[in-house]
């Protein structure tokens, strides 16, 4: 298979990218280095020294003995973004190339314009290059579990039937995002469900809930290979940045009452589902929906998961409850179906003290590289 990797820079995108290229498969990277600029900007690095794609392709080849072809160009220009689907045919996009930081998304009017201009005309140009070059091309789309919000009733994966005035009918299931970033992946999600109905177009939409690990089976063949790790509260996930917090010893920073519930995965369990679901790809016309998430836990069964953990490994770790930046329900309903991918193969890979304890020994190995400065700025909704 041959398989465009869009935002093959980003946290996911590297990895998948290796991922399918150990497969067999024809991978071809494409990022506009968003993320480093970003960073960079405002005053942030990764936990880990992360080289460019280049370095990072030619390292892969050197030690995989596979190929990636890697090509810097913004998919917002869509002369570029037609030019590679013309070189690749892809038989699979994957669509990570989007702004992907729901404070991001809220620090400024220009941020949240970029991100609207950037997620929003991206998606359109996805759609319109594989209709012109290869309408059977598979997008596989990561949206997020943020779509949804926290509606008092069980979320359904992606769709639900609802029944007025004694006639029934399916809808996407009703969504309630809470930044503009997260506003922006809805608006993904209805422009490609427009496409589909119109063009026929192959589409699944992963819904992902917050990812947390540092290595996958592919980056241990060198540390070269390992993912960006964002600790800071613009780009790093919640768990990812309580095992940095922990080592550097900065007090857990807890929103709120910390009763905040989301379904969670680890980076090995997103490379499941993103090749489970190319495998078996949707069907033409189909805007097919997976929750892409494989435990539970509240703010504060993770602070306490980390505490445990890294009190065992000598870290004396303390929490620290601080008013909440974001506006959210801080005590909810959450019960979210997530069956699909387990149907599909899925095998995940839990949260368990080993897991912890390992991703303490990689942060520790990096622990100077640690800017505590970044850790917490106070981002706030309003």
């Amino acid at each position: 298979m041959t398989v465009l990797v869009l935002g093959a820079d980003g946290y996911l995108g590297w990895a998948t990218c290796m991922y399918f290229s150990q497969r067999g498969h024809r991978v071809a990277a494409v990022d506009n280095y968003f993320r480093r600029e970003a960073l960079k900007a405002q005053g942030l690095e990764s936990l880990v020294p992360v080289p460019g794609l280049p370095e990072r392709a030619r390292l892969w080849e050197a030690k995989s003995g596979s190929k990636i072809d890697v090509h810097i160009g913004d998919i917002t220009d869509y002369g570029f973004l037609l030019s590679i689907f013309r070189q690749y045919g892809p038989d699979t996009v994957v669509h990570y190339a989007e702004q992907p930081s729901a404070p991001y998304s809220m620090m400024s009017r220009d941020n949240a314009a970029f991100t609207v201009q950037n997620n929003l005309l991206g998606t359109l140009n996805v759609a319109y290059a594989v209709r012109e070059t290869n309408p059977a091309c598979h997008i596989i789309k990561l949206g997020t579990m943020g779509e949804y919000g926290t509606p008092d009733i069980d979320i359904e994966e992606g769709w639900i039937e609802i029944e007025h005035k004694g006639r029934k009918e399916k809808f996407l299931f009703p969504r309630q995002a809470g930044s503009l970033y997260h506003t922006t992946k809805i608006q993904d999600t209805d422009l490609l469900w427009f496409y589909v109905r119109t063009w026929g177009l192959k589409v699944t939409d992963l819904m992902q809930g917050p990812v947390y690990g540092i290595s996958t089976e592919e980056s241990g063949l060198d540390d070269g290979l390992l993912p960006h790790f964002n600790y800071d509260e613009v780009f790093g996930t919640v768990l990812n940045r309580f095992i940095v917090q922990a080592v550097a010893g900065h007090p857990l920073t807890i929103y709120g009452g910390g009763g905040q519930v989301r379904g969670y995965l680890n980076i090995r369990d997103t490379m499941q589902c993103v090749y489970l679901s190319a495998m078996r790809p949707a069907g033409p016309g189909e805007l097919r929906v997976f929750n892409q998430v494989t435990e539970l836990f509240s703010v504060n069964e993770l602070s306490g998961r980390v505490k445990t953990a890294g009190d065992r490994l000598g870290y004396n770790v303390k929490l620290q409850h601080i008013e909440n930046p974001r506006v959210e329900k801080e005590e909810h309903y959450y019960n979210p179906a997530y069956t699909g991918l387990l149907d599909l193969g899925l095998a995940p890979n839990y949260l368990t003290d080993e897991v912890l304890e390992g991703m303490f020994g990689t942060v520790e190995k990096y622990r100077e590289r640690i800017n505590r400065q970044a850790i917490f700025r106070g981002i706030k909704w309003k």
